[in-house]
């Protein structure tokens, strides 16, 4: 069967059990579950109404998404990724001990809360060590590199007995996963790829009115997803693990000189110029991450969650991101409710690459503008990768002031109703903002990068089989831990974000924080 023509199952409505881990509810992008719609707090104002003039969002209904009957999140009995297909020990590229090598964290990651860090004394114990400002965060991310390229013909023998595990609909839980195919990242990680243009994100707040406001949301969330890639080639990220934490931040262009600190907030290190970003992994059962960014000077914020399943779908994978985000600018009190596409592995037997497919929404419901975004799988025979339409709409209005085409990764085009036609985005063309990530050693143990250090470096020199060892030790410890809970009769509790009606939503957002100061 062409892996084109698989589509997802019909949708199906699920139970309040399949919905959440241990009595929680789930989180952002592609919809709603079922009819379910957004509540007043998901916004990120707490649990209950925040005590300023702003007010929450009104109810938005979404549209109910196709969810397929399997999760992306491994049994009670298999954390994560199913075991290993373990090949020989003498891997050609072995250069360390496996015994060295896959050793993992020894402290326990487990606390139910984030450590912040002192400001003053976090950057000082950087300094000491003779570095300058710049060495106190990681360097640029350099997946684009050897390792990252290689095509899955020189692993086919590997992929085949992947194949001969699986069946059409089949959990991917269940199927073998090679080491290899993972990109030296995490999930959580990749998430921050929706800001690889921040200048685009803080700019909606700077728009005068309304129209211009949902126009540059869209062309925000359509910038969002080139920056995913890096190569042709298409990897799957690590599993992240429940309770990891990924931190990150940007500096906006012109505002290097900035120096006046935040204070609060996801990164409380940084200025009030800059980008900030935090992710965490909220629940195993279901595999939902949430996360949050914000600029303070731009009194703009946004807050998401997203539910991962997926299937194999014959020469493809499919997956279903379950959820939503809501851009909120503080300013306007205005909440921009947007859901996010599915995504499909496509060839997995030769070259895998990605491509993006399904129907998105942006709903203002203060102002009554929105915006229908198709995202345009590629047919069997003929027509193009990548394509996207999208229509903007007035408020009560059935034709599209704008309507908008192109490749989510190349250019787009608008073309307005008073005849003007323009290139929206050309992402050829945009150069993107590099995140800023603290060192290894100023990290807490389960942030992403310190967490999966043993698997990533093992992965970047291709000794695939210290990197499985090092991922299985990690597996097995976090297995141990929740048998612990599970005998203790204690629960998980989550560090940066709570649930919310049917979202997850960060602790302390700025409209949260701003509303306090004002008391």
């Amino acid at each position: 069967m062409p892996s084109q023509a698989v589509t997802l199952p019909e949708p199906a409505q699920l139970c309040k059990s399949e919905q959440r881990p241990s009595s929680l509810p789930v989180g952002p992008v592609v919809a709603s579950l079922g009819n379910q719609t957004p509540t007043p707090n998901s916004t990120g104002s707490g649990q209950s109404a925040p005590s300023s003039s702003l007010t929450s969002p009104s109810h938005v209904n979404l549209s109910p998404n196709t969810v397929p009957d399997f999760s992306y999140s491994s049994s009670e009995d298999e954390f994560y990724d199913a075991d290993e297909f373990y090949q020989s020990s003498s891997s050609p590229k072995r250069c360390m001990d496996s015994s060295g090598s896959a050793a993992v964290l020894t402290r326990s990651s487990t606390g139910s809360s984030l450590k912040r860090p002192d400001t003053t004394e976090s950057l000082n114990s950087s300094m000491s060590n003779g570095t300058n400002d710049a060495d106190l965060f990681d360097p640029p991310d350099d997946r684009e590199d050897d390792g990252e390229g290689e095509s899955v013909e020189e692993h086919k023998s590997v992929i085949m007995h992947l194949l001969s595990q699986v069946r059409l609909g089949m959990d991917l839980t269940k199927v073998v996963l090679p080491t290899f195919i993972l990109e030296r990242r995490s999930l959580l990680e990749m998430y921050a790829d929706f800001f690889a243009h921040p200048d685009l994100f803080v700019s909606i707040s700077d728009q005068k009115d309304p129209k211009e406001r949902m126009v540059q949301v869209v062309k925000w969330y359509l910038s969002a997803f080139h920056a995913g890639r890096k190569g042709s080639v298409a990897k799957k990220p690590y599993n992240p693990i429940l309770g990891e934490i990924f931190r990150c931040h940007w500096v906006l262009p012109g505002t290097e000189d900035d120096m006046e600190p935040v204070s609060e907030g996801p990164v409380p290190w940084v200025s009030k110029s800059n980008v900030t970003f935090v992710a965490e992994q909220v629940s195993h059962h279901p595999p939902i991450s949430a996360f949050y960014a914000e600029c303070f000077s731009k009194r703009i914020q946004f807050n998401a969650h997203i539910w991962t399943k997926s299937k194999f779908l014959g020469m493809s994978i499919g997956v279903h991101n379950i959820g939503q985000g809501c851009v909120t600018c503080l300013d306007h009190d205005e909440h921009y409710i947007l859901t996010f596409p599915n995504g499909y592995g496509r060839s997995i037997l030769t070259v895998p690459w990605i491509e993006l497919g399904g129907e998105c929404s942006i709903n203002c419901s203060k102002t009554g503008y929105n915006a229908s975004i198709v995202f345009h799988t590629k047919p069997f025979y003929g027509g193009k990768k990548h394509r996207i339409t999208a229509e903007i709409f007035s408020p009560n209005d059935k034709k599209p002031f704008c309507s908008i085409e192109g490749e989510w990764n190349g250019v787009m085009y608008a073309k307005y109703s008073t005849g003007e036609n323009a290139v929206f985005i050309d992402t050829k063309k945009m150069p993107t903002i590099k995140k800023k990530v603290r060192k290894l050693e100023d990290q807490d143990d389960f942030e992403s990068r310190c967490l999966w250090k043993d698997v990533t470096y093992n992965l970047k020199i291709r000794d695939i089989d210290a990197a499985t060892a090092a991922k299985h030790a990690l597996e097995e410890r976090q297995r141990a831990e929740a048998r612990a809970r599970k005998e203790n009769e204690t629960s998980w509790e989550t560090r940066l974000f709570h649930e919310d009606g049917e979202c997850w939503v960060y602790d302390e957002p700025l409209l949260k924080r701003l509303a306090a100061s004002k008391h």
